[in-house]
């Protein structure tokens, strides 16, 4: 436990030292995220804060984590570094989506061939047990690209990312730190640490974004994380076995996950490349329905503990059953969402004939004084 805190204590020391100096320089490079129609800020803000905590979470990580007890260590810190680069020069110099994504291939597969992070077994999901090679490969690729998208992709109001992030840490650190996988435990609370401090300068209104740099840091080490944990919960001779730990996995990380699996689908449902930006996330849904950047933060950190505490409490469902009962659950909300959403459109406004009529509005304005009191006067 002593590792624990002091790994989490030097990332936390050594992101919260660098934010301020990387912010310093952004100011003087002039190196900041511009708004635009789809952004939610409108003023200039660094997007640099990735380095911060790659930084924290690295040194961390390699002064704890004993590489000559864990060689798989060596490739998972090198599938870090090129994410880490690829979003760099993205928050830098803007990348096309395809050279993202290329580098995105490039770490998963130093994940798969070298790192042995796989999905060998569906442990009973839709009646699947052992899965041939190829599919084992075809699923882990799309597992660790999806995992690490959507951490990038739910990264769009003040403390989101790093807030499920810290959830998402701390969860999994726990969980091998209860059955005795130190290793695992440290790189989850390594990160913790690095995002602890980042979030002092993230919550709203935000000093500093993480930007790609580190969003796709937490999205990588994310799928790490939950497929380990898928790979070994499973087992009956661990010291905490989870029965349904593929639903469980899922519900750890349900709201990115949920939110870049739908958003995807509903872009190449349209014709649309995936990878294409708008404004159909779960964050733009709550802020369309009247919340604000702290209270939608809140609100996907709580929904995401309830769907933890859940899939927790009715593991001996099976995986079929309770993953069937939380995609349920989570589509019927973003459905009340949408619902709510058309509803807070619709406002009653006076025409100046003195009729009334039903309109649809984006956003409601102020009348002038002259406009009002010619409609009063009507």
């Amino acid at each position: 436990m002593l590792d624990i805190l002091l790994t989490a204590s030097v990332s936390f020391i050594i992101t919260f030292l660098a934010i301020p100096v990387i912010m310093r320089i952004a100011e003087q490079k002039k190196l900041y995220d511009i708004p635009d129609e789809r952004k939610v800020h409108t003023r200039l803000v660094a997007s640099l804060g990735g380095i911060g905590i790659f930084a924290g979470f690295l040194l961390a990580s390699l002064l704890s984590i004993q590489g000559y007890l864990n060689p798989e260590f060596q490739y998972f810190f090198a599938a870090s570094l090129v994410v880490f680069f690829v979003g760099l020069k993205d928050d830098i110099m803007i990348l096309s989506a395809t050279k993202k994504f290329i580098g995105q291939i490039i770490a998963a597969s130093i994940l798969i061939h070298l790192g042995g992070i796989r999905l060998d077994s569906m442990y009973g999901l839709l009646g699947f047990e052992q899965l041939p090679e190829g599919f084992s490969l075809a699923l882990s690729y799309f597992t660790i690209i999806v995992i690490i998208n959507s951490f990038n992709l739910i990264d769009g109001v003040d403390g989101l990312a790093s807030s499920l992030g810290i959830l998402t840490m701390i969860v999994f650190g726990s969980y091998f730190l209860a059955i005795d996988y130190q290793a695992y435990a440290l790189l989850a609370f390594a990160m913790a640490g690095s995002l602890v401090a980042f979030i002092i300068f993230n919550h709203h209104p935000a000093k500093i974004f993480m930007g790609d740099s580190g969003s796709l840091m937490i999205g990588l080490v994310n799928s790490i994380l939950v497929i380990k944990f898928i790979n070994v919960a499973n087992s009956p001779f661990v010291a905490v076995p989870v029965p349904a730990a593929v639903a469980i996995g899922f519900s750890i990380l349900i709201v990115p996950l949920l939110d870049t699996l739908r958003v995807f689908s509903i872009r190449i449902a349209n014709g649309r490349s995936p990878f294409t930006p708008d404004r159909n996330h779960i964050h733009h849904l709550l802020l369309d329905n009247g919340l604000s950047h702290a209270a939608v933060t809140l609100t996907c950190v709580a929904i995401n503990v309830c769907f933890i505490a859940m899939a927790w409490m009715g593991r001996s469902l099976g995986p079929n059953y309770l993953l069937l009962i939380l995609l349920t659950l989570a589509f019927s909300g973003i459905g009340l969402l949408y619902y709510n959403k058309n509803r807070r459109k619709m406002v009653v406004a006076k025409r100046l004939d003195g009729a009334t009529e039903l309109k649809r509005a984006s956003r409601v304005v102020t009348l002038t004084k002259e406009a009002k009191q010619l409609a009063d006067n009507n």
